[in-house]
């Protein structure tokens, strides 16, 4: 699945193929998406790449071939089918509804809450907003307030306890106490799950995993989307 600025950037691109037969450039790809610099576009290409919806053609500037569109594309020209996906409460344009309210299970001891996608204890991957499905927690886990899960996909945190394959429970705040687990979300395009640190005027997120070294971000660049409260593990 993509983030919105991948899936923005690679309609444009297929608009503007379209349009002209040309892709654009560079500098009308940031443009278009709003962005400071044109690196934030090449990290977006080679994310397109990676995941087969774009190929670059060797030795042809500016040569990009659309492979394919996302399903969600193709489904938005049929009525009453479309679907736009969006990293969590962090898209370009109007911002997703957030997860639904903990709903209480048949079993008063628990509570059901939306799963909303995987997120990054690593390398930072997309964390997409889709409800793929609900699971039930003890409902002293989550407490008052809104609540999701994601499935974590890395080793980034392994020393504070949480190893790849397991599913975090976030409560959605916006704020967060220096030294909390959060969903940290970058250039409101990747999500990533760190310690919160500050450093001066700058956000640090801090894995807590020694072979991951601590990242530094201005505070305008970081998005606070929840802070971890529980965590599940399944044994096999």
């Amino acid at each position: 699945m993509l983030t919105r600025k991948q899936q923005e950037l690679l309609l444009f691109i297929h608009e503007r193929m379209k349009e002209s037969g040309v892709p654009p450039s560079f500098d009308e790809m940031k443009d278009a998406l709003d962005l400071a610099s044109k690196s934030g576009i090449h990290r977006l290409i080679t994310a397109l790449e990676e995941r087969g919806f774009i190929r670059r053609l060797p030795n042809r500037a500016r040569a990009l071939e659309v492979i394919k569109l996302p399903e969600a594309y193709s489904m938005s020209l049929q009525p009453k089918r479309g679907f736009s996906p969006s990293v969590i409460q962090g898209s370009l344009g109007a911002q997703p509804a957030p997860p639904a309210p903990a709903k209480t299970a048949a079993n008063s001891d628990t509570v059901s809450i939306p799963v909303m996608g995987r997120i990054a204890a690593g390398v930072p991957i997309s964390a997409i907003q889709n409800n793929t499905h609900d699971i039930s927690v003890p409902i002293e886990m989550v407490g008052a307030g809104e609540h999701y899960a994601l499935e974590v996909r890395g080793d980034s945190m392994i020393e504070a306890g949480i190893l790849d394959g397991d599913t975090v429970i976030i409560r959605n705040t916006n704020s967060a106490s220096p030294g909390e687990i959060i969903v940290a979300l970058v250039d409101d395009e990747e999500a990533t799950l760190k310690r919160f640190r500050r450093k001066g005027a700058s956000i640090a997120l801090e894995a807590a995993n020694p072979a991951y070294e601590t990242r530094i971000f201005g505070p305008d660049r970081v998005k606070i989307q929840g802070k971890l409260v529980g965590l599940i593990r399944r044994y096999h």
